[in-house]
């Protein structure tokens, strides 16, 4: 059995209102987490797992009034309506000078709620040194530069290019990407690791997501 691989060094650990995790690793991440932000969504399943996160953040729009009242002291109340919860989350993490961010309970549930979580890594990336977005069942890590990525043998691995003008090759992988542009988001996916580390070349400017799966 395989564990999972992720980057260990984080200094926040937001929560969104998706599926909780199941698995008892991520779970542990989320009762040890440095600092835990929850969109005010997740709080109902932080409570249900007995965890009192540090912020409750979010326009208080899918929060029942006695978890309101209960956590009266760590609500923030963020009424904007240009941004989703997830992102007031992390705005508020990067004012609170976290860098180094793990969001769990982005996926599941509505797929098109997932979607925007996952198009929004991108638009996360600038203000930390590092995000990654992690569901029960593998990683999201958007990347602007050339990356190494730690895996192991047969690790399920796909590439998504969010700017399909970008050119990109790989090291690494079973089925080797040579200067090419991915102009659609399945052409990079199903790929596989040869061993314990892989890498993803940017040849020109853009924006990829790489997805790392767990072992089953």
């Amino acid at each position: 059995m395989k564990t999972m691989i992720l980057n260990s060094d984080f200094d926040v650990v937001v929560v969104a209102n998706g599926l909780f995790p199941e698995k008892e690793e991520l779970r542990q991440i989320i009762r040890t987490a440095p600092l835990l932000v929850c969109c005010d969504g997740a709080a109902s399943s932080l409570l249900l797992h007995g965890i009192k996160p540090h912020y409750v953040v979010g326009d208080l729009d899918s929060i029942p009034p006695t978890i309101k009242q209960l956590w009266s002291d760590i609500i923030v109340h963020i009424p904007d309506q240009d941004t989703n919860d997830l992102t007031k989350a992390v705005e508020f993490s990067v004012k609170k000078m976290c860098k180094k961010m793990l969001i769990l309970g982005a996926g599941g549930l509505r797929e098109d709620h997932a979607l925007a979580n996952i198009s929004l890594l991108h638009f996360y990336l600038p203000k930390l040194d590092h995000v990654t977005m992690v569901s029960d069942f593998g990683t999201f890590t958007p990347i602007v530069s050339t990356t190494d990525f730690k895996a192991w043998k047969g690790q399920q691995v796909s590439i998504f290019s969010m700017t399909y003008d970008c050119i990109i090759s790989t090291k690494g992988l079973k089925y080797p990407i040579q200067s090419r542009k991915l102009s659609s988001w399945w052409k990079g996916t199903l790929n596989e690791a040869e061993g314990n580390v892989f890498t993803i070349e940017l040849e020109t400017e853009g924006r990829i997501i790489v997805y790392q799966c767990f072992e089953p």
